[in-house]
């Protein structure tokens, strides 16, 4: 079975991995060489823009799309020679619910059951078990159109837990939930983990993955643009800053001739620095105002988050676009 990188001294095997994966519809090249090792018991997301090959690379690894290329395997088993297998090891939650309106959410459970060919005492067992766990036994017997967003969404992965997955596909779980019923889904996401499962996420949400990922590549025209931890891929982008306004002109003029090399904003009356945010080198700019006698009105610093390196990844020839803006913390 292939194995990630090293964690705390020891080889992970892979739950997932890819070699070369392409796939094309006509003239269209939707993945193209795509080389992905996710590690067993972690959470992996793939980010991308709208119509970058995230859903088609789902597909092609819960063996419902075929692959025009590539070395690919799942939960240790090839996807070219025993898809069973795969499909045997996996369980996926697409975009789009699987839940069957017109009956309770008890029925979709139990029907699930049998197309795993649990026994009626199992299939009762797990559905019970699964209720409870996703917070679903007082709605249980009602029909699933009445439930909300967030409760579908959690019945949705209650039914792909019925086979007892190792693997779980979610294929961008939260798309359309509020805030709470995102928040929620974590959670459940993060439960999972602890469990042992390995989660394939994709998602249009930075944050999220930015919350839950232990590892991220950012899919684009195909590509992947980059691959890592999140706090790896937030280092690849230029751009953090410390921003200094003042409400009096002349502090603001004394402290732009003093520092030299900034960013001057002279209608605002503030000025950028570059800085890599640590604390050291917030504490020398303090400490220079401070002996200046320079009081700096508002102080706020700026790292890059996911958002500035989903733009720079994602922006023309892979580079920062001027869409790409920065945000703030104020301290």
């Amino acid at each position: 079975m292939p194995t990630s990188r090293i964690a705390n001294g020891q080889e992970q095997a892979a739950a997932v991995s890819t070699v070369g994966l392409r796939k094309s519809y006509g003239d269209k090249v939707v993945l193209d060489g795509i080389d992905l090792t996710v590690p067993e018991g972690t959470v992996f997301s793939l980010l991308g823009p709208n119509g970058a090959g995230k859903t088609t690379a789902v597909k092609i690894l819960s063996t419902l799309v075929t692959a025009d290329a590539g070395e690919l395997r799942v939960g240790g088993h090839d996807l070219a020679t025993d898809p069973q297998a795969v499909r045997a090891a996996i369980g996926v939650t697409g975009q789009f619910s699987a839940v069957d309106g017109l009956i309770t959410g008890e029925e979709n459970m139990l029907l699930m059951a049998d197309l795993h060919h649990l026994s009626k005492a199992d299939g009762r067992r797990v559905t019970a078990e699964l209720l409870e766990r996703f917070d679903l036994v007082e709605a249980a017997r009602k029909p699933a159109s009445t439930y909300s967003g967030g409760m579908k969404r959690r019945l949705d992965i209650a039914m792909t837990l019925v086979g007892s997955p190792r693997i779980i596909f979610l294929d961008e779980p939260t798309t359309g939930l509020d805030p709470r019923s995102r928040h929620n889904m974590w959670t459940i996401i993060r439960g999972l983990v602890s469990d042992g499962v390995t989660v394939f996420l994709t998602t249009q949400y930075l944050e999220e993955a930015d919350q839950l990922a232990d590892r991220i590549a950012v899919l684009n025209d195909g590509k992947i643009a980059a691959e890592g931890t999140a706090e790896e891929l937030k280092r690849l982008v230029p751009g953090g800053h410390i921003r200094l306004r003042f409400t009096d002109p002349a502090a603001y003029r004394s402290a732009a001739t003093a520092m030299g090399e900034v960013t001057r904003d002279d209608e605002a009356l503030a000025l950028q620095i570059p800085s890599d945010g640590s604390q050291r080198e917030l504490r020398s700019i303090l400490d220079w105002l401070d002996s200046a006698g320079i009081e700096a009105d508002e102080f706020t610093v700026h790292t890059p988050d996911l958002d500035d390196v989903f733009f720079a990844l994602t922006g023309p020839v892979g580079v920062p676009t001027q869409a790409t803006q920065p945000k703030e913390n104020a301290r």
